[in-house]
């Protein structure tokens, strides 16, 4: 199994959760929601730029909207490589949790 780091591995879930919607702001905005937490687009940015150099991750490019100026967004999704580590992870996570009996 790939090893992730925390971030990595929240924001990894986010892009699997947004099908086609997955691009620095939206991604930022799901962690705000999410995560309770605000985190910068370049911090996000540099997130999704190391998941794609593991190949856990691609993206292409939008198309150009009016609301951007004109200017295109960087569109990512979860490779089959991707969904693959996400799978071991909470597959590992559960078996985990099954071992606590009571936390309170």
């Amino acid at each position: 199994m790939q090893g992730l780091g925390y971030l990595e591995e929240t924001v990894l879930l986010l892009i699997l959760s947004m099908d086609d919607e997955a691009y620095g702001f939206s991604v930022s905005e799901a962690y705000k929601k999410h995560a309770g937490k605000s985190i910068s687009i370049s911090a996000i940015h540099s997130v999704m730029s190391r998941l794609e150099k593991k190949g856990l991750i691609k993206s292409h490019m939008g198309g150009a909207t009016a609301e951007r100026g004109g200017r295109r967004k960087r569109i990512f999704e979860a490779t089959a490589q991707g969904k693959e580590v996400i799978t071991e992870i909470k597959v590992s996570r559960q078996k985990l949790w099954s071992l606590i009996a009571d936390l309170s």
